[in-house]
């Protein structure tokens, strides 16, 4: 996984460092005190769902399509506001049977910016630290949160250190961490408005994504163009990069799309 994490993710130096600094300290336990809680924030295309896909690939054989893999979607399983109460029976009681039948499982929640406030309160019973809740021991579960929010402070925040003369390598978490609670966890439209799991402090890890650089872009299309078993050409990789919009209008600097867009945009060359 660290392997990978490095010679496969792209421009996420923050990212590779929280994330085995997670899984570590967790698989290191042999009785963790509590579950592993981890937040992928981030704009489109920076990595977030392939991390979640790449770190599930190795804790748990067949990836995503293993039984004790459950992956939650609010557009698909809770799409209508006016059945909040149904779904939070539901998601309980869903999570609780799994994890009867397996304390090792994973859960994860994706677009958490467009989960409905208050939804997501019903698992924090499985997020602490108790031995049992509801007859199920939990502690060795993975529950990871992916959301867009806070995309947009992380890309302010990142441009405006790019503006000090602050490379991107250099900034820490502690940089990024204000303008992403804000962003998340003040905002009414966001999942974890006002969330016990924020004000109990269940989060582990919040993982920020920073926007891509058009070097990073490249080394997305070289990576996509190996993958697909397709001749690398210095003429594609650069029409390819130059294709991707950028921001701020004036100077281009970061990918407006991340590299969400660049398997798609090979396929014009070829």
């Amino acid at each position: 996984l660290e392997c990978d994490l490095a010679t496969k993710l792209v421009g996420q130096p923050l990212v590779r460092q929280q994330v085995m600094k997670g899984v570590n300290d967790f698989l290191e336990k042999r009785n963790p005190e509590k579950p592993l809680v981890m937040s992928f924030h981030g704009s489109t295309g920076t990595g977030k769902t392939y991390v979640s896909s790449m770190l599930i690939h190795y804790l748990f054989h067949g990836g995503l399509q293993n039984p004790y893999v459950h992956q939650f979607s609010p557009i698909v399983h809770f799409p209508h506001a006016e059945q909040i109460e149904q779904y939070k029976e539901s998601l309980k009681s869903w999570i609780q049977g799994n994890l009867t039948k397996c304390g090792r499982s994973a859960f994860l929640f994706d677009e958490m910016d467009k989960m409905h406030p208050g939804l997501i309160d019903v698992i924090i019973p499985f997020l602490g630290p108790s031995w049992v809740v509801y007859g199920a021991n939990y502690r060795k579960a993975i529950f990871i949160f992916i959301s867009n929010a806070g995309g947009e402070q992380i890309n302010k925040m990142t441009l405006g250190l790019w503006h000090a003369h602050k490379d991107r390598e250099e900034i820490s978490l502690r940089d990024l961490e204000p303008a992403i609670s804000k962003a998340v966890f003040e905002n009414p439209q966001s999942g974890f408005w006002k969330s016990g799991i924020i004000n109990d402090h269940l989060i582990d890890f919040v993982v920020p994504f920073l926007p891509l650089k058009r070097h990073h872009v490249k080394q997305c299309v070289v990576s996509e163009l190996v993958q697909q078993g397709l001749e690398v050409r210095a003429g594609v990789i650069e029409e390819v990069a130059d294709s991707i919009p950028y921001f701020p209008e004036e100077e281009k600097i970061f990918s407006s799309t991340g590299c969400k867009t660049v398997a798609s945009r090979i396929s014009f060359f070829f």
